[in-house]
């Protein structure tokens, strides 16, 4: 089946890992965190544990670095029996402050992209995370001028996307979405008869990985790159 984006008038863009870097800085943050833990329990182990961790208790905090880093200290105390020492517990808070306070990477061919594709569609962002987080990249990367609107959902469902283009009075058939997350940026838009486009990046987090059947990945496109989406809408 052909994806026909002729009727496109609205271009939504996931954020972290479709326009800058950000799960690379995660994983990393994983590997300090279990090489400070592994008197207690292997590194692979801490891994899985924290993951479960993180599961958990995103009901509770939502996604982003802090509760990441709340995640991190609960492991700690849960894998310690409570022993973990305070210079331990201060140094999982400074993998935190150094995760927000990195510097916004963007990523291949970004801005050019947004500059020539906002002179004909309205461009929003439509992300989840922490607020502050996000508005501080958002702020860094230099890319504001060229949004409508941006949006930091709490989670990125169906029911999130219909309650967002709702809102901006926009119908899913002239909305696209792009992304780098099959389970959040492409398949909830194609079932609302959004349409989608998959920007896979190298990293992708165990929470974001599902299967997509045949008929599925029919009704978008993957791309290499983000400059490629000039291709197709041309």
């Amino acid at each position: 089946m052909e994806v026909d984006y002729r009727d496109i008038k609205v271009i939504g863009f996931d954020a972290d890992d479709t326009l800058w870097v950000n799960e690379t800085y995660f994983r990393d943050a994983e590997v300090q965190f279990a090489k400070l833990l592994s008197q207690f329990e292997t590194e692979n182990k801490i891994d899985q544990e924290l993951f479960k961790m993180e599961m958990k208790n995103l009901p509770v905090y939502g996604y982003g670095v802090k509760g990441f880093v709340l995640s991190m200290v609960e492991m700690a105390l849960e894998l310690s029996n409570n022993t973990v020492s305070n210079q331990t517990i201060s140094k999982i808070l400074d993998i935190g402050k150094e995760m927000i306070n990195q510097e916004v990477e963007l990523l291949d061919g970004v801005e050019e992209v947004l500059k020539q594709l906002s002179q004909k569609y309205k461009l929003i962002v439509a992300t989840k995370g922490d607020l502050l987080d996000q508005e501080r990249k958002l702020e860094k990367s230099g890319l504001l001028d060229y949004f409508h609107h941006i949006e930091v959902l709490s989670d990125k469902k169906e029911a999130n996307y219909s309650k967002l283009l709702n809102h901006l009075e926009i119908k899913p058939s002239e909305f696209l979405m792009v992304g780098n997350s099959l389970k959040s940026d492409i398949l909830p838009l194609i079932n609302i008869k959004a349409s989608a486009v998959h920007v896979p990046f190298h990293t992708t987090w165990l929470h974001e990985q599902v299967n997509v059947n045949q008929e599925e990945s029919k009704q978008y496109k993957t791309i290499k790159s983000l400059k490629d989406l000039l291709k197709i809408l041309q």
